[in-house]
């Protein structure tokens, strides 16, 4: 699995010109699920999300999480952090999950978020054109791939 996580002051995801999920100050979560992810990927990537010290503490250094901050999560499901690229221009899709796994990946990632930090994330609507807003707080993004554990 691969994550986009950005520091945001506010974020909103529409479908249709209507508002599916929002939030004020937390963290917008991108997440691309490959062929070959587990729920072990999904749940370190969760751990590592609700972990990740990018927010400033009271002397203007990045030392707090999204739980420090009572913060919330915006996660929205993007096949496209899967594509490769390496031939030609046009990326290719072939390691993104089918609907079949993707689906109770993105949702296992979702839960295992709302269980370690108390708040049930916003969320997108998984396979719809969605419009995703936001405003980068810094700014500040952090990509994650499960395979790499960097």
């Amino acid at each position: 699995m691969r994550i986009v996580i950005q520091r945001v002051s506010r974020a909103d995801v529409s479908v249709d010109a209507k508002t599916v999920g929002n939030i004020d100050r937390g963290l917008l979560v991108l997440v691309g699920v490959e062929n070959g992810d587990t729920a072990d990927d999904a749940d370190w990537l969760a751990a590592k999300t609700a972990a990740l010290r990018i927010f400033d503490d009271q002397n203007g250094v990045m030392n707090k999480s999204v739980i420090d901050i009572d913060g919330r999560i915006l996660a929205v499901s993007q096949f496209t952090l899967t594509a490769s690229t390496r031939k030609g221009n046009r990326p290719s899709y072939i390691r993104a999950a089918g609907h079949d796994l993707a689906v109770p990946l993105y949702e296992h990632y979702c839960a295992k978020l709302a269980q370690i930090t108390g708040h049930e994330p916003q969320r997108g609507i998984f396979g719809a054109d969605m419009k995703v807003s936001l405003v980068n707080d810094g700014p500040v993004t952090i990509i994650i791939d499960s395979r790499l554990k960097e």
